[in-house]
């Protein structure tokens, strides 16, 4: 699996094989499934990730860094600096 991220449209894409695009199915606002031959998944397009994706993934992160040791892990300044773009 390949991901991608484009800061500026703030959409993460995750493809999960080469392959042709035949259809999209909106599952939600935000989330999109691409479909290739024999209907089988090509990719998944998350919209507003910062907001959907980064800002859940950075309190998950915050919280297991707490309770395993109390240290800054290299994720979190990463993870923030996607935040405040």
């Amino acid at each position: 699996m390949i991901t991608r991220y484009d800061a500026d449209s703030d959409i993460l894409y995750l493809l999960i094989r080469e392959g042709e695009i035949k259809d999209t199915v909106e599952v939600s606002e935000d989330l999109f499934i691409e479909y290739g031959e024999n209907d089988e998944p090509v990719g998944i397009e998350l919209w507003r990730a910062r907001k959907n994706v980064f800002s859940e993934l950075l309190k998950y992160l915050n919280k297991i860094t707490e309770v395993n040791t109390g240290e800054n892990i290299p994720y979190r300044k990463r993870l923030q600096k996607v935040m405040r773009q």
